[in-house]
């Protein structure tokens, strides 16, 4: 019984030093500095810091100084700038932001309900056939379009955030892993 004792005793003080070993070795993304201005208008994301690693894409997005997770995007081709908000079912744009990449929904379109912090607006449902963010590919993401004067910020909502194989929160950092 002693012997397995000393030699369970050694397996773990082993297993320990190899744990350290590793994560010595794991490279990390190198770190993005903060940029964002205090005003909302004309503010531009922090640069995200991404990774590739074990076969999976990450994107490390800094909070900024509000606490928001700014970002940068594409959709079809044109840049577009997007807060993280895992509280938002789907990805939300304001109708200037969409209409850069040709959608102008009708005023018909409008015909969706949404629940927003300053009440409930009507919104354009539509469909995004391709979105990128640092990197991180998503096709056929459900999307709706709000008016400029109910969305002054888009919304990379869970439309496109539970199609990653991650996303979490960590160290100050908004951590998506595709």
């Amino acid at each position: 019984m002693r012997n397995i004792m000393i030699f369970a005793a050694i397996l773990i003080g082993l297993g320990t030093f190899m744990a350290q070993v590793a994560e010595r070795m794991t490279p990390r993304p190198a770190a993005a500095s903060t940029s964002a201005s205090a005003a909302t208008v004309g503010r531009s994301p922090a640069p995200a810091a991404a990774a590739v690693q074990a076969g999976f894409r990450s994107l490390s997005i800094p909070r900024d100084n509000r606490g928001h997770f700014l970002t940068e995007g594409r959709i079809d081709g044109q840049r577009i700038g997007f807060m993280v908000d895992t509280g938002a079912s789907v990805v939300a744009l304001n109708e200037s932001s969409a209409a850069r990449f040709g959608l102008r929904p009708s005023a018909g379109d409008y015909n969706a309900a949404v629940a927003t912090a300053n009440g409930t607006v009507k919104a354009a449902r539509t469909r995004l056939a391709m979105l990128d963010v640092g990197g991180l590919i998503v096709r056929d993401v459900e999307a709706m379009v709000l008016p400029d004067e109910a969305l002054s910020e888009n919304l990379l909502g869970l439309s496109f955030l539970s199609k990653l194989r991650r996303f979490e929160y960590a160290n100050g950092r908004m951590v998506l892993e595709q």
